[in-house]
């Protein structure tokens, strides 16, 4: 039977020690009664009611799956009222303004909530988990009335958010969405009427909250063509007035996972919406919804990594399946030692924990940055960090995301036969894990964004900034060769100045090469990705080693265990980037003419 344990320990190490969350936060004035005990408070509280509420209610709502009767959705059973509990609690106001009803702390913390429900339940967690998106874009682009009216309710839980973009013709290309937004009358308070379909909308419609608030993309009478001719709109389910308002639920899609979520197909007929933000400005409105999803959907590849890991490892040293190469025969002369004991299995489990424990570090820090782009009382520091949350957050949902199916897929292959089956429950998350690398912008459109709009696009500034870091901790580490226990970390901070040096190399051939070559870069941006992913994990992996010897007689079992964690990931993970680093060489070093293996 699969269980959830919430990581408090590593959470713990990671906010505390190796990003030193407490005193970063401490130097925002929002933030200066954020210190580690109220830190740990948080933590523990999210993690009993992920563990205790949300993990109980994982498998049958897999099972039991959402019902679509007559218009309406109902959800698996338990789901509305761990709803309630949760709003009860107070979590959906955890992140958001005390001006708006909100606790007032920071993102990452939020971050941390966000794994915990996601590792525990992740078709459930699809509900809550769009309505801080729609709440930062609200206080952002939305009118006075609109906050006043709606920002409140969305904070206390009260009313959940949808993001309806995707269209049957147009998927991620949002240029060629055809929903429609005419003015009613003068238009004077803002209000459209709204007709078209939209697809794919996660709780589009469910029984979990009073109201459901839609953010819509559509098109205005005098909307130019493409994407520059989309506009945002405010989409109500109940009207102000208490009336129901024209838009339905016309069905939900039987899916491979995330059951327990329903995805609605949606139609606006007429609907009364208001506009958010400039017309025909719509996406740089949405977009900022859609980054809080990205960084969301991050977290989600972590928390499900994370149960995944768990379990294998739990079965795998409960499971006795013949003698370990090298392991001597006991006393009791015992044929057989748990699977945990043989070379294959260890592999396995260790690139799972090598992964998750530094996704980890790389999911808090990226919400611990935009806690300084948006809090930080110094505006260059906040431009700075701005810029490396737009750079890094591609990074956090590709890679997060692809290890959490690839993850899951190795805890089930520690299963083995027993982890096929349905009944072990394991293959529910390979089930649920694999949309996360295609909503909110598949992965390779991440590839493509990090590379051509947050790379080339300003000359590799934001890269550069990145790796002036990365590169300022690595070569103190090589100065520290003789200095002790230090001095073992030399040879992975030799690996990382090496990487670093290697990629921004690799980044200014493909910006020469992309003036004659449009397409390469297109080619070469998921090995872009994971270049600068590895750079930026192999960084904190480094900062972990370094906390856990300076932290080591606290705890000397689990300092040893990241310790050898970190030695685990530069052996055998981070070799990735030569393969990485070979196919943009051989794309630098093929004349366009013979790239063969494009032809279609």
């Amino acid at each position: 039977m699969l269980s959830y344990t919430p990581p408090l320990k590593d959470m713990r190490f990671v906010l505390e020690r190796v990003l030193d969350a407490p005193e970063a936060l401490a130097g925002m004035p929002a933030y200066a009664e954020v210190d580690a005990d109220l830190m740990r408070q948080v933590c523990e509280e999210a993690g009993r009611f992920a563990a205790g509420v949300l993990f109980p209610l994982n498998a049958a709502g897999d099972r039991e799956g959402c019902r679509y009767e007559r218009g309406a959705v109902r959800t698996p059973a338990g789901y509305a009222d761990a709803y309630r509990q949760f709003v009860d609690a107070g979590w959906p106001a955890l992140a958001c303004a005390p001006e708006h009803g909100g606790q007032g702390l920071p993102q990452v913390l939020n971050c941390v909530l966000n794994e915990m429900t996601s590792a525990a339940n992740h078709g459930w967690s699809m509900y809550p988990g769009l309505a801080h998106g729609a709440y930062a874009c609200l206080a952002r682009y939305g009118s006075a009335a609109l906050k006043e009216r709606y920002l409140p309710k969305i904070v206390s839980g009260e009313w959940l958010a949808t993001m309806c973009l995707t269209e049957a013709q147009a998927g991620s290309d949002l240029g060629l969405l055809r929903t429609r937004a005419t003015p009613i009358g003068d238009a004077a308070d803002g209000a459209y009427a709204i007709t078209g379909g939209k697809i794919f909308i996660s709780g589009g419609e469910q029984d979990m909250s009073a109201n459901i608030v839609h953010l819509v993309l559509a098109r205005l009478p005098d909307a130019p063509p493409g994407s520059k001719g989309v506009s945002l709109f405010l989409v109500p389910k109940w009207l102000p007035d208490g009336a129901r308002n024209a838009v339905h639920c016309t069905g939900i899609e039987h899916k491979m996972g995330i059951r327990g979520s329903a995805t609605c197909a949606m139609e606006f007929e007429g609907a009364t919406g208001w506009l958010v933000g400039e017309p025909h400005r719509g996406l740089a409105a949405m977009f900022v919804m859609m980054n809080a999803a990205r960084l969301q959907v991050g977290a989600q590849g972590l928390g499900i990594a994370e149960t995944a890991w768990q379990n294998a490892q739990a079965y795998a040293l409960e499971r006795v399946q013949s003698k370990a190469a090298g392991r001597p025969e006991s006393r009791r002369g015992e044929a057989a030692d748990p699977i945990a004991m043989h070379a294959p299995v260890q592999r396995l489990l260790m690139t799972q924990r090598a992964w998750v424990e530094g996704g980890r570090m790389l999911a808090y820090w990226t919400a611990l940055a935009l806690d300084g782009a948006e809090r930080h009382p110094d505006r260059a520091v906040r431009d700075e960090l701005h810029g490396q949350v737009e750079l890094i957050t591609p990074v956090v949902k590709a890679m997060l995301t692809a290890q959490g199916y690839e993850g899951a897929s190795q805890a089930l292959q520690v299963f083995g036969g027993h982890g096929y089956i349905s009944e072990t429950g394991i293959e529910q998350y390979v089930r649920d894990a694999r949309v996360t690398m295609i909503y909110e912008g598949t992965n390779e459109i991440q590839a493509v964004d990090l590379l051509l709009r947050k790379v080339l696009a300003d000359g590799g500034a934001r890269l550069e900034g990145l790796l002036a870091r990365v590169l300022s901790t690595a070569e103190a580490e090589c100065d520290g060769e003789d200095d002790g226990a230090h001095g073992a970390l030399a040879p992975h901070a030799r690996a990382l100045c090496a990487l670093v040096r290697r990629l921004r190399g690799a980044v200014r051939a493909i910006a020469r090469a992309a003036e004659g070559q449009a397409a390469l870069p297109h080619r070469v941006a998921p090995e872009t990705l994971r270049l600068v992913g590895h750079c930026a994990l192999a960084w904190l992996w480094l900062r972990a080693a370094r906390a856990a010897i300076e932290a080591r007689e606290e705890d000397p079992a689990f300092h040893d265990a990241k310790r050898a964690t970190a030695s685990y990931y530069f052996t055998y993970v981070l070799p990735e980037v030569e393969q990485l680093f070979g196919v943009v060489d051989g794309c630098l070093n093929q004349a366009p003419e013979d790239a063969v293996c494009f032809s279609v």
